[in-house]
């Protein structure tokens, strides 16, 4: 029998669809509805720990990993994924010093996340390197990348305890090679575990190694950029994922308590309230917001989570499972659909 055993999920940047890395290779998933639109078999691509899309475009980005891998785990590969299969193909490797942990992709810019630094190239044609940063220990390879054109923002851990560094993609020179420094933002007091951008790069939302509590701040300001803080629950736990709605009225995160909760960003009057209000460490009164409202998915099963279209939340598990549920501004929270994507067959019209 295949080893079938989930390595990573990764949705691409508008959460029509997701990456999941096998000990069997690569598969490719459109979300609505769910269909299989690429299986690349370890004999392909040997086992993977991770796969970036670009889009819906032919490109993607390759990492080894697992149990049989065919590539070395500090070499980025980029496949040409043309509809043929005879004409799929490498068309660029870049190797490092030390194993790759995450890989993000722009139109025009390639960033590479090993655990103490982050590396910025062109992209597509002829890349080259335009910047490098030392981060703290990474060991998630935490970074987002903004898709807007008109706000590049790259986020990423600092080298301070619980720092945010962001980082203007336009302000850096591909005939210099140099930057700008990074903004940093003092986000929580414990190593960061999760970082979610919107899709205009105007916000970004992080989560500590305590799990208990999401900032979101509001990065066009300079001055005093937070602008809420949202309640997970009292116990900590390990978040996998954070991500805005594409119209950032809404944020989700899912952990290893098995459940996903769903927060109001646009609307804050919408998300339950606690009682008091304490003194943040950040120096001011800050009021924790509790979610507008949750589901369930297996417990202790890691997954990640986005928004469809119509109040909509998808949660795709490392255990093969597919869930789609719908919620209430109200905060009703009813399940949609219920799928075995490891089961779902071939459909190749992407």
């Amino acid at each position: 029998m295949t080893n079938r055993n989930v390595i990573g999920l990764r949705f691409n940047q508008d959460h029509g669809c997701f990456t999941c890395t096998m000990d069997a290779g690569l598969r490719i998933y459109n979300v609505e509805p769910l269909t299989q639109k690429l299986n690349f078999g370890a004999d392909v691509v040997g086992s993977l720990s991770q796969a970036e899309m670009l889009y819906r475009t032919n490109l993607l980005a390759i990492v080894a990993g697992g149990q049989t891998p065919k590539f070395a785990e500090n070499t980025v590969i980029i496949v040409d994924d043309a509809q043929k299969e005879q004409q799929r193909k490498i068309v660029m490797e870049l190797t490092f010093s030390q194993p790759v942990i995450a890989v993000r992709m722009r139109r025009d810019r390639l960033i590479v996340v090993l655990r103490n630094q982050l590396h910025v190239f062109t992209f597509p044609n002829n890349p080259q390197k335009l910047c490098s940063f030392d981060t703290r220990d990474n060991p998630r390879g935490l970074c987002e990348v903004s898709p807007s054109l008109e706000r590049q923002i790259v986020a990423f851990p600092g080298y301070k305890c619980g720092s945010l560094q962001l980082l203007d993609l336009s302000d850096v020179s591909a005939v210099e090679s140099v930057s700008s420094s990074p903004v940093t933002i003092n986000a929580h007091q414990g190593d960061l575990a999760c970082i979610a951008i919107n899709q205009p790069g105007t916000m970004v939302a992080t989560a500590s190694n305590k799990g208990t509590l999401i900032r979101v701040f509001d990065i066009t300001k300079k001055e005093k950029p937070q602008l809420l803080e949202l309640r997970r629950g009292a116990d900590p736990a390990t978040l996998y994922c954070i991500n805005f709605s594409l119209d950032s009225s809404y944020l989700c995160t899912s952990s290893d308590k098995g459940t996903v909760h769903i927060f109001a960003i646009k609307d804050q009057r919408l998300n339950k309230r606690s009682t008091f209000k304490k003194m943040g460490f950040l120096g001011q009164y800050v009021e924790s917001q509790w979610g507008l409202t949750n589901f369930t998915v297996p417990v202790e099963c890691a997954c990640i989570c986005a928004f469809g279209p119509g109040n909509t939340v998808y949660a795709i598990c490392v255990d093969g499972t597919f869930h789609k549920y719908m919620f209430t501004p109200e905060g009703t929270c009813n399940r949609q659909a219920y799928d075995v994507y490891l089961d779902v067959g071939d459909d190749m019209d992407f």
